[in-house]
């Protein structure tokens, strides 16, 4: 049975009709058009599907959207715009991290929590942070200097 909750993303609140234990992804995606998380594995195994709840990065594809009530929800699109990216953004676009671009929202947002808790971090810190997100492009080493760049213009990214 569908029921109204209300969801707080990217600083604004929203009202979904959903099935409590449908995936937030799925009222992320189709009910507020956001398109920042992606479906990927849907099994939180890729990482694609990643944004920030209540500070901490989660896997929205195996989330319900129950859990999200009252939780303060980050999307890719609540970091930057085109006209003014977020400086991880930035040091991503600076670094050319991405190739297909499919699995690198999930992996700025992870990056986002990341340094969010480890402004600092080493080279080993930034690798054992991206572990659970999978890219095929082989950019790997461009996303930690991205990474490495915005930790080092400001620390918390």
């Amino acid at each position: 049975m569908s029921t109204t909750t209300t969801l707080n993303v990217n600083g604004k609140d929203h009202s979904v009709d959903a099935e409590p234990d449908s995936m937030l992804l799925y009222a992320l995606r189709n009910d507020l058009k956001l398109h920042g998380p992606k479906f990927g594995c849907g099994l939180s195994e890729c990482g694609a599907c990643t944004i920030i709840m209540d500070g901490s990065a989660i896997r929205s594809c195996v989330t319900p959207v129950s859990a999200a009530q009252g939780k303060k929800i980050t999307t890719l699109e609540g970091l930057g715009t085109p006209e003014k990216p977020h400086p991880l953004q930035q040091a991503f676009i600076d670094e050319q991290a991405a190739q297909c671009a499919y699995c690198i929202n999930g992996i700025i947002m992870t990056a986002k929590a990341f340094l969010d808790h480890n402004p600092k971090p080493s080279r080993d810190d930034i690798k054992q942070a991206l572990n659970g997100n999978l890219c095929r492009c082989g950019t790997h080493m461009r996303i930690v200097r991205a990474i490495e760049r915005a930790a080092k213009h400001g620390g918390q990214a």
